[in-house]
């Protein structure tokens, strides 16, 4: 069984035919999924979807893209507090695209640590080129409970995160074949802080490149980890399964 524990069922990309969707994530074995909000809307509309399937979860963020005009942030405490709400986030750090200034980035980042610390909630962290802001931050709140959402960085900033209690999560870029470096950090992360997702509707594995990416697809993911590290799916499927309800507390 597999756990995706980074999705985003409420995008249009959806829109016409989540039923389906989650009807394939099931044949496939996916038995939990954690839909991500990345604004205000986008969470409501993830706690709407998280309400009408006890398969489904969700956490309420604001995305470091949206950090110069980031609406009404408080709004994410009763969301926090929701019963099906098992983290906070989408939150972090985007020096890649930089659409909003690094100072707001900063801010809103804190703003989430805040909430998360409140709610007694891990946090689910998008971090982009930005691994050493983003770990002093997370130090300067510590004790904190996450993941390292579609984790791309080197060993160095692996080490760090780990030492903080943080879990990697790993996404379909692990089976580009460009992604060697990727794979050479996979091999030596410790299975039992592991996550795997598929951050749908990005990021689809090299199978189904140029084509939208749906929680069914998290199992490309999973077997490319357990190649690159010489285990059986069953063992990676197990371990990251067992990290995300550990984590997210999924019943």
């Amino acid at each position: 069984m597999l756990v995706d524990s980074h999705a985003h069922l409420d995008d249009k990309a959806f829109g016409a035919d989540l039923p389906a969707v989650l009807q394939r994530a099931r044949d496939g074995g996916v038995e939990r999924i954690v839909t991500i909000g990345t604004d205000l809307a986008s969470s409501r509309r993830a706690q709407a979807i998280a309400e009408a399937h006890p398969d489904i979860y969700f956490s309420p963020g604001i995305h470091p893209h949206e950090a110069d005009n980031p609406g009404d942030v408080e709004a994410l405490r009763p969301l926090a507090a929701h019963p099906r709400a098992v983290a906070v986030g989408e939150t972090g750090l985007d020096y890649v695209k930089n659409y909003a200034s690094v100072p707001n980035q900063k801010a809103l980042f804190v703003r989430h640590l805040e909430i998360a610390l409140e709610a007694d909630k891990p946090v689910s962290i998008h971090c982009r080129e930005a691994h050493g802001d983003a770990i002093s931050i997370l130090r300067a709140h510590a004790p904190l409970r996450g993941v390292i959402h579609c984790f791309s960085g080197d060993w160095t900033a692996a080490e760090q995160y780990l030492s903080l209690n943080f879990y990697l999560s790993i996404a379909g870029p692990v089976t580009y074949p460009n992604a060697q470096a990727l794979r050479d950090v996979v091999r030596i992360i410790p299975l039992d802080r592991m996550m795997i997702e598929t951050d749908c509707p990005l990021l689809p594995p090299q199978k189904f490149r140029g084509k939208r990416n749906e929680p069914s697809y998290v199992r490309y993911a999973a077997a490319e980890i357990a190649n690159t590290r010489g285990v059986t799916l069953e063992e990676v499927s197990e371990a990251t399964s067992r990290n995300a309800r550990n984590l997210f507390g999924l019943t």
